[in-house]
């Protein structure tokens, strides 16, 4: 445990987690990686981008104005800055993902052992994301709730708390009810979906402290949302994350989050650090590239988190 048990975040004392647990996309878009599976030169790099990424966040972390630094990162390429962050002498608030990376629904990705592998990490937080829509199937639906919810019994069980990340991305059908606009939909459709996918899961028994959900283009949106996960007297809470979106979109999110008290924090990562590390990979990997990547991580960083 990263000793940060105790403390819970709140609005006016918010979670900024750079989020790097992505692992198949990670490969795949910034290493050449085929099927999440590298070679040995392509594990080292990947290992070493994370690192890297993470020290640019302990860079930013001391400056950080309000609030408290954290990282969500895997095992599979991130194990160095778990035992980083683990071993003490840091602040930051460490999660880390259970679910398998690049399925379309929800799958755990130790099996029937993920629930070793957090109490051995015993991080700050789990987290698993999940893509769902009231327009999917019935009963996949179904059986993800089911999984999700014994990811809570099992979480509760030890004490730890989940951090629930959910996409809900369009149906072609609601896609066209939103002129094939994805503005549109993120706007004037998705916040509902939202809200429904939440009410579903805490019918099922899912219960999260904290909801990672997209942004949200309105505050009344936000408050929508907030509503629902706050029902019958609930006391989980909301972080924005990131999409991948462009700068200002994300300022806009950050924006709207900040005038409802629901929201305690972000979660964003690629935004922060993809490019990043496309420019050091193709650098000279020597110690100047690697303070310009450090430094522009922080930048970026703080720079969101100014925007609380």
């Amino acid at each position: 445990m990263t000793g940060n048990s105790a403390w819970q975040p709140r609005h006016d004392d918010p979670l900024f987690i750079l989020a790097m647990d992505h692992r198949d996309s990670f490969g795949k878009t910034l290493f050449g990686v085929e099927n999440d599976n590298p070679d040995i030169t392509q594990l080292a790099a990947m290992k070493s981008a994370k690192q890297l990424i993470f020290e640019g966040l302990r860079e930013a972390a001391p400056q950080l104005a309000a609030g408290r630094a954290g990282v969500l990162v895997d095992e599979q390429y991130g194990q160095g800055v778990i035992d980083t962050v683990g071993g003490g002498g840091t602040s930051v608030v460490l999660a880390v993902p259970v679910e398998a990376s690049g399925h379309d629904w929800f799958t755990l990705q130790w099996g029937d052992q993920w629930l070793d592998h957090v109490q051995r990490i015993r991080p700050d937080y789990a987290k698993v994301l999940v893509r769902d829509n009231p327009a999917f199937d019935a009963a996949q639906r179904e059986h993800q709730f089911g999984q999700l919810a014994q990811v809570t019994a099992g979480l509760a069980k030890i004490g730890r708390p989940l951090i629930y990340e959910l996409l809900v991305p369009a149906t072609d059908e609601q896609l066209s009810q939103a002129g094939h606009d994805a503005d549109t939909y993120d706007r004037d459709v998705r916040p509902g979906l939202v809200a429904e996918v939440i009410a579903g899961n805490q019918a099922h028994g899912v219960e999260p402290a904290l909801w990672k959900v997209e942004g949200l283009e309105t505050v009344e949106a936000a408050q929508q949302v907030a509503a629902q996960v706050k029902a019958d007297g609930r006391a989980a809470d909301l972080i924005v994350l990131g999409r991948d979106a462009p700068t200002e979109r994300l300022n806009h999110w950050l924006t709207i989050a900040s005038q409802v008290p629901a929201f305690v924090g972000f979660a964003i990562g690629r935004s922060i650090w993809e490019d990043v590390v496309a420019e050091y990979e193709a650098s000279d990997h020597g110690p100047a590239a690697a303070a310009a990547a450090r430094g522009q991580v922080a930048e970026r960083y703080l720079g969101f988190a100014a925007h609380w």
